[in-house]
């Protein structure tokens, strides 16, 4: 597959995950960017795999040109939302920006794009609950990759199937997923400890930080931008954030600090392919030593390849037995879940 391709294979993701103008803009660089311009013979000679799996080009020059925008760039601006502009005049002043502005885009594209979409919490609250109730005691949740930490503040969001719901009754906000299948029972969920590790970690409190977030954002989805805001402002004040390390060294000295007391919770979304294969093998072997010895859980949300959004599995310890619970959304728009309500 050529960088164009995955170009166009970004355009057909942005699509299907509601962003218009990102599949615009994805679509107009697939059909257009060539090695004239400094940034675009940087892009089609990248080194490394560009694809959606590895290194994403695609939605890095996207994050790139749009955290200009954030800056207030008086060129791009009026052509990104919420303004509108056709394609001809869109593709016109970013041709110029791969030009003229190619000190300011090549920099940022270094940077892999980082999302923390907090409505991947829809299907890791009910999840949560699950597990609260087989266990009995309170939680100790560890999330890998997990960028600024937002969806380790999971028990202050609230989520409302239509039938059933999950969280405070005063919650930061509530996320309502388009809901089919089961509902697992709600529970009591004392979440008593919580950290998180990302090999670049984003703080709340550092405003290049949030920027850089924020720019990976798709910038005509105003509901993202106003709940990552909201979880940022949440995060600031409880002074959250994630360790900076490898997910598997990371793993492997946290695990066995869990409070014998509590019930330790690993999870990840839309990360694990991500990590290099040593970082797997690492991170396995901690949680299937500290799971023979102690209860375990680990739920994954993935892209598996196999289907329609991401495969949701929860894995138990000690028997490592995994447990299909459905599938997602990646933005976390819809859950199917296939699990069960209750654990055995």
């Amino acid at each position: 597959m050529t960088v164009l391709d995955v170009f166009r294979a970004q355009a057909t993701a942005c699509a299907a995950l509601g962003s218009p103008f990102n599949a615009r803009l994805m679509t107009l660089c697939a059909e257009h960017l060539t090695t004239d311009s400094p940034v675009g013979a940087h892009i089609l000679n990248w080194k490394g795999d560009p694809s959606i799996q590895a290194d994403s080009v695609p939605l890095r020059l996207a994050g790139a040109l749009h955290r200009l925008v954030l800056r207030g760039d008086p060129d791009l601006s009026p052509h990104w939302p919420p303004h509108e502009t056709d394609d001809a005049a869109l593709w016109a002043i970013v041709e110029t920006a791969l030009t003229e502005k190619a000190d300011q885009i090549i920099p940022l594209l270094a940077s892999a794009p980082q999302t923390n979409e907090v409505r991947r919490s829809a299907v890791i609250i009910p999840a949560l609950h699950l597990i609260a109730a087989w266990a009995g005691k309170p939680l100790s949740i560890m999330e890998l990759g997990a960028s600024a930490g937002l969806n380790l503040l999971k028990d202050q969001f609230a989520v409302d199937t239509g039938t059933v719901r999950y969280g405070p009754q005063n919650p930061l906000f509530t996320l309502t997923p388009e809901w089919t299948g089961n509902h697992p029972a709600p529970a009591s969920v004392d979440i008593a400890a919580r950290r998180g590790v990302d090999l670049t970690p984003i703080s709340a409190e550092k405003s290049e930080d949030c920027e850089r977030l924020m720019s990976y954002i798709w910038p005509d989805q105003e509901d993202r931008k106003t709940r990552t805001q909201a979880a940022l402002e949440a995060a600031r004040r409880s002074g959250l954030t994630p360790d900076a390390g490898d997910a598997g060294d990371w793993l492997t000295d946290a695990l066995p600090r869990t409070d014998p007391d509590q019930m330790a919770v690993i999870y990840h979304t839309v990360a694990w392919q991500y990590f290099p294969d040593a970082t797997k093998t690492t991170a396995m072997k901690a949680m299937n030593t500290f799971g023979a010895d102690r209860p375990l859980a680990r739920i994954s949300m993935e892209n598996d390849g196999q289907g329609k959004g991401a495969l949701v599995t929860l894995t138990l310890w000690p028997e490592a037995r995994e447990i299909v619970l459905g599938r997602a959304d990646f933005h976390g728009r819809w859950v199917d879940w296939t699990g069960p309500t209750r654990l055995d």
